[in-house]
This record gives structure tokens, sequence and C-alpha cells, in this order.
């Protein structure tokens, strides 16, 4: 009894200390003094003079309490389990320990799901994801690292009942791939994915060279919100595009493309090259394509956007492209670890099979914002 008590009042210590950090990640106290600003404004006799502006502000007010009523819930399921804990101690009943257990239960419920909701609160969290893997530094280790990367997100995609469809994919002459698009299909797909972007970096002993010496590579991961075109605010200029068709890869046989349906297109100012073959007519392919590079540019423009007002804020701007964002390490020891969060675990054949969970939520949890 005593044992599972201590137990509860740790639990209940550490949910505590939890709904303390989601105050300040949700910025509770200025929501309360903007909701308390919107109510002054309220109680103006003109305030409807102005329906547009009246209703928006509304609308503002609701959202906000709706932020803070849910922190409060919190906070009195936590104040809740304190007492029926107390009460359980004081009284050494089981029956009331039981009870406490399962009110620190539910508490412990509430929290995971007020802090996943924040992981996922971003604008694109919840649509598909369109990812892209190239080879980096290493040669043909490289291009193998690549492919393997390309299995672990589809067994992790096939972890989470998401749905896959390749867009391009370039096989290597050697092993491993050239480049590689995959759409991932289902909800916060790019919530979760959008920890990927970077460069993963994997030493082992090689299997592509006489002397199974030790070999670094690297793999670069770009991961994009698959976002509806009416969504998308991006000017194109046909004159700053360079397109080009070519027969679509194929395993063989009566795989093999007679014709040009895949389609290549450059957008000349950027640099960025999307390709796609997936679909069976070039017009098809290029529709996709076209699809596919203004997300890109729709995703460049807004972190370009993120960058410059961290900028003003005084805030420190990485410069993402070419972190290092993990090391997957094969030998001399076995270790999976993450640059940014520090997360490492020793089951590197789990984490190859698509175990990544646990490394993606340190990551989105790291990262929450308001």
């Amino acid at each position: 009894m005593l044992e599972v008590l201590t137990s509860l009042k740790d639990r209940l210590a550490d949910a505590q200390a939890r709904i303390a950090d989601l105050r300040e990640r949700l910025e509770i106290a200025a929501k309360e003094r903007r909701i308390r600003e919107i109510e002054a404004l309220t109680s103006d006799a003109n305030f409807w003079n102005d329906p547009v502006r009246a209703q928006a502000l509304m609308r503002e007010m609701a959202t906000l309490k709706a932020s803070v009523d849910a922190h409060e819930q919190l906070l009195q399921r936590a104040s809740d389990a304190a007492v029926m804990i107390e009460l359980a101690d004081e009284s050494g009943d089981e029956t009331a320990a039981r009870d406490a257990e399962h009110e620190v239960r539910v508490l412990e419920a509430a929290l995971e799901r007020a802090e996943r909701a924040l992981m996922f609160s971003g604008k694109y969290d919840h649509a598909d994801a369109i990812l892209t893997i190239q080879p980096g530094a290493g040669g043909v280790d490289a291009q193998d690292w690549a492919e393997m990367l390309y299995r672990m997100y589809l067994r992790w995609a096939e972890r989470h009942g998401f749905k896959t469809s390749e867009i391009d994919y370039t096989p290597a002459e050697v092993a491993g791939i050239k480049n590689v698009t995959l759409q991932i299909s289902g909800d916060c797909a790019y919530g979760y994915l959008r920890s990927e972007r970077g460069v993963h970096r994997l030493v082992r002993l090689s299997p592509f060279n006489a002397g199974n010496t030790r070999e670094t590579s690297f793999a670069r991961v770009d991961v994009y919100p698959d976002i509806q075109d009416n969504d998308i605010h991006i000017e194109i200029h046909p004159n700053d595009l360079e397109i080009d068709t070519y027969r679509s890869q194929g395993a063989g046989g009566q795989n093999v493309q007679k014709n040009e349906s895949a389609v290549r297109i450059k957008h000349i100012p950027t640099g960025i090259v999307v390709t796609c073959q997936d679909q069976r007519s070039q017009m098809q392919n290029r529709e996709r394509a076209m699809h596919i590079l203004k997300v890109r540019l729709q995703e460049l423009e807004e972190r370009r956007r993120e960058a410059e007002l961290r900028q003003l804020r005084g805030e420190h701007v990485d410069a993402e492209f070419g972190n290092q964002i993990r090391n997957y390490v094969l030998h001399p020891y076995r270790l999976v670890k993450d640059t940014r969060t520090g997360y490492e675990t020793s089951q590197i054949e789990e984490v190859l099979d698509g175990d990544l969970d646990a490394f993606m939520e340190a990551y989105l949890k790291s990262r929450i914002t308001s």
C-alpha cells in the first residue's frame, strides 16, 4: 500500500510539472490578458457598430477561452487526484487507493492528448507528406544508405497503416538509389515526418569494398506537406522552367516504357528539380510534377518568412540545409542518436525497421510552440 501511494505521488508530481510546462508553452497568462482586453472592448456601446471586426474578436476570444478552459480542466484533475491520494494515505483504504490510481491514470491520459494536440498544431501538420531521399557523400555506400532509409520510412508508414505511393524512383548503377520521391498518406503524416528533414549519417563496415573497411555515408531527407493547389499562393513563370521528358524506369520486360512519359521539371531561379514517372501519361506526370514543384516552392517561401521573423525577434536561426540530424552507428558500437534532442537507442535494427516514433516525438515535443 505504501509503495503504491509513493508511486502515485511521484506520477502526480510528474503530471503537475508537465502541466506547468504546458502553461508556459501555451502562453496561458498572455491568453488570459487578451481575453480581459476583448471583454473590455465588448462592454463599449459602439462595439457592434463594426460587425465584421466584432465577430472576428468574438471568434478570437472563443478560441482563447477554449485553450484556457482546457488547461484549467487539467489543473482541476490534478487537484482532484492530489485530494484522493491524500485521503487514501490517511485512511489506509485500498479501495480509496484504487480510486486515486484511476484518477491519476485519467489525468495522464488527458495530458497525453493535450501534448499530442500541441505537437500537431502546425498549419499543415494533418496533411499527407511528400518525402524525398537523395544520397550524399559516400559513393555506392551512400546510395545503398539512401535505399535503406527508403525502406525504413516504408516500414514506418506500414506500422501506422499509412498509404504509400512512389512518385519517382531512380536506381543507382551498382546498388541503392540515386533518388526517390514518395507520397505518404495518413492523418498527421506530415506532422510526424517533418521531424525527419535533414542529413542522416551512417557509420558501418562497408559491404562494397574488398577490405570491408569502416565507411561514413550521408543521405539527405526532405519532407513537404502535400497541400491542395488552392492553398498554394506561388506564381510560376513559364520562362523560369526547364521541362524534359524521358522513359519511365521499370523492372524490365513488359514494365519498360516505350514512350517518354516521365517528366523532369527544373525551376531555374531556385535550382529545384522535380521528377515524376508514376502516372500513365506524360500529361498526368507533368501535372503531378508541377504540383510538387509548387508545394516545394511554397514550403521554401514559408520557411524563409519564418527565418526572417525569428531574426526580427532576435532568435538564433539554424542553417537547416546540410544539418546532420541523426547518426546511425553500426561499427565499432551500435547506436542511433539524434543530434537535436539527444535521444538515443542501441536498438538499431528496430529503428531501421521503422521504429521511429520515439525519435519523432522527442523532436516534436522539443519544438512545441503555441
